[in-house]
């Protein structure tokens, strides 16, 4: 049997947290055309008869100074160093740029084997040829993968290439578990997404979710859930709450469909939008949010 912690690495919005859903067979992390979505270590599950794939989705790499970029980051470098295989993820329609040579920098450092996975090749200028010869001049003669996690092309090669990479190893989960991650953190992830997907600019990195009550009624069928929606300022609240409350009834009613999707149980959902002033420099506030797992 095979066991592998692997890591998936690459800069913001090539497309990891898409690949490791569909890679794992479910909704594990979620999923925004906002760049750097993805703020936790997020893990999903994949067991065959050939062993067991533990893939944690690191936040995209970006670079900048600012504290709340820098706790992502340091994410990201605990993947890489934590890891048995990393997925070195880079997008084939962008081209490279100072980020992607920052963690190529980084990824030549690290001893832990690697492959290059050349993500969204179904997109009409996707240019794969270029982006694995960027990566092989980089890191040398490493396997190079090209797939879609749209369309699924690739995966079974990924698949295949990870498992022959992988150390012999007993699985550490049940072979029906395709994620760890507690239901608070869960919940609190589908909620933030249908905010930020109904939000623009600079407002969805502005907002983070806390769970406050989930409570399930197993005779009945139901699970409640309360959530603060928190920002930074006053304006922010408004555009959230909407109009006459239209945005926050549209963002419970959407969360309350996915969650469904995830949790076996009719959901009642009750949403509050809370303002907490400056809290990506807040360390207390940062710290409990990148630890939310």
């Amino acid at each position: 049997m095979k066991s592998a912690l692997v890591s998936i690495i690459g800069r913001p919005s090539t497309g990891k947290s898409s690949l490791m859903n569909a890679l794992c067979g479910q909704k594990i992390a979620i999923i925004s055309p906002s760049p750097q979505t993805t703020r936790n270590a997020v893990r999903g599950i994949y067991t065959d008869h050939r062993g067991q794939l533990l893939f944690i989705d690191t936040p995209g790499y970006h670079n900048s100074q600012k504290r709340f970029n820098l706790h992502l980051q340091q994410i990201a470098l605990e993947g890489i160093q934590d890891s048995d295989l990393i997925l070195y993820v880079t997008d084939a329609v962008r081209q490279p740029g100072e980020e992607e040579q920052c963690i190529l920098k980084l990824l030549k450092a690290s001893a832990v084997p690697k492959i290059a996975v050349i993500n969204k090749c179904d997109l009409p200028r996707a240019r794969p040829k270029a982006a694995e010869s960027a990566a092989a001049e980089a890191l040398g003669d490493i396997p190079a993968v090209h797939t879609s996690a749209v369309t699924r092309s690739g995966l079974t090669e990924l698949l295949d290439t990870l498992f022959a990479m992988a150390p012999e190893g007993e699985p550490l989960y049940p072979q029906d578990y395709y994620t760890d991650q507690p239901p608070e953190f869960r919940a609190a992830e589908i909620i933030r997404e249908q905010v930020i997907n109904r939000v623009s600019q600079e407002l969805p990195h502005a907002v983070y979710v806390e769970i406050a009550d989930m409570e399930a009624d197993e005779t009945a069928g139901k699970l409640w859930i309360r959530g603060f929606i928190y920002v930074e300022k006053e304006s922010q609240k408004g555009i959230i709450v909407g109009k006459r409350g239209t945005m926050i009834q549209a963002v419970r009613r959407s969360s309350q469909k996915e969650l469904a999707r995830i949790f076996p149980y009719s959901i009642q959902l009750d949403l509050r939008v809370k303002v907490q002033p400056k809290w990506r420099k807040n360390e207390q506030v940062v710290d409990r949010i990148l630890n939310y797992r």
